[in-house]
């Protein structure tokens, strides 16, 4: 129902309520103002658009959620669901469940614990979109995957990036076969490529000493050994590629043919089926083409690292346990919820 107000000085209380509402266009019938209902939602408005009168007199008001790197608010639920099932349809046709995996990793991964302001202390908060960090050479052919998400995002305007890339990862791991992963969304988004984190922050394939290594990296985001291990696991999905990360074989007998794009080498004989075939190839390493980098190697070589690896080579749901747990921890680092609780799509 609308309501009529007669005194321009209405706008004001308007436009406040625009920050928690979602408003249809405003205009003048006859000299009055007339106010659509206010209809809540999720989302919250990420822009508001006054216009007035020569003769000094309120024209119009629109609120709309931005569709371009300003959003910055909470995903409607409703849109968050739809877009899973979009997700899932892609999944079907461009078989991409592994960048997608990484798409979320790599967004979530930069997160310092020992900085407190956000988004300085980097996390899961969209950064990702923007060609400054894009262009870090751990994200080398994560462009492919943003332009894969691309057009789900024009589609559901209520959805943060933040939230999407963590939906498409979470989605992939479930729909290859992956344990179902306790999510919750409504993530933030950064605004600007000047709120992007320094690079520097992602593991790298190839270390002087791995565990070390691993252990700086992920120490960093408040992750332990286990986190560590479990979420290594998920290398039983994917290819590595020379040409992006110096790794790997330019094709083997696996990845030749595809499905997707071919070539690159791949840790596991069925790299799109999640499962624990990581830990058991690399515990027995008996073929040449699979790949095994030194900071694969290493779980099996550090005592506390080992003591994992050897669990969830023998026991997959225990791997899927954790792993499912340590998957939804990566997902919420560092990341600024409305509302603080999050958002659950069950």
């Amino acid at each position: 129902m609308a309501t009529f107000l007669s005194s321009k000085t209405a706008a004001a209380a308007i436009a406040r309520s625009a920050i928690h509402h979602s408003l249809r266009p405003l205009s003048f019938v006859g000299s009055r103002l007339r106010v659509p209902s206010l209809l809540p939602s999720s989302p919250h408005v990420s822009s508001l658009h006054v216009g007035f009168s020569q003769q000094g007199g309120l024209k119009s008001i629109m609120a709309t959620r931005a569709m371009s790197s300003a959003v910055s608010a909470a995903s409607d639920p409703a849109q968050l669901k739809s877009a899973k099932e979009d997700i899932k349809e892609l999944l079907k046709t461009k078989f991409c469940h592994p960048i997608l995996v990484r798409l979320g990793w790599h967004d979530a991964g930069t997160y310092d614990k020992t900085i407190q302001e956000w988004p300085q202390r980097g996390g899961a908060n969209g950064s990702l979109r923007f060609e400054i960090e894009l262009k870090h050479g751990a994200n080398a052919g994560l462009v492919n995957a943003l332009k894969l998400l691309q057009s789900i995002k024009d589609k559901y305007t209520g959805i943060t990036y933040a939230d999407l890339f963590q939906l498409a990862s979470a989605t992939a791991i479930e729909e290859a076969g992956g344990p179902k992963i306790p999510m919750k969304y409504g993530r933030v988004d950064v605004t600007t490529p000047e709120q992007c984190p320094p690079e520097g922050r992602l593991p790298a394939a190839g270390p002087p000493s791995p565990a070390d290594h691993l252990r700086e990296v992920f120490y960093r985001m408040g992750l332990n050994d286990k986190e560590i291990v479990a979420l290594s696991g998920a290398h039983t999905l994917g290819r590595s590629r020379p040409e992006r990360s110096g790794w790997g074989k330019p094709e083997t007998k696996y990845t030749k043919d595809g499905p997707g794009a071919p070539g690159g080498q791949s840790w596991t004989v069925q790299w799109l089926k999640f499962d624990n075939s990581y830990f058991k190839d690399i515990k027995e390493r008996r073929d040449a083409d699979l790949l095994v980098l030194p900071t694969d190697a290493v779980l099996f070589e550090d005592p506390s690292f080992k003591v994992y690896a050897e669990k969830y080579a023998e026991d997959q749901d225990a791997f899927f346990k954790d792993y499912a747990e340590a998957h939804a921890k990566l997902s919420n680092l560092g990341a600024k919820f409305e509302p603080p609780e999050g958002i659950s799509l069950d």
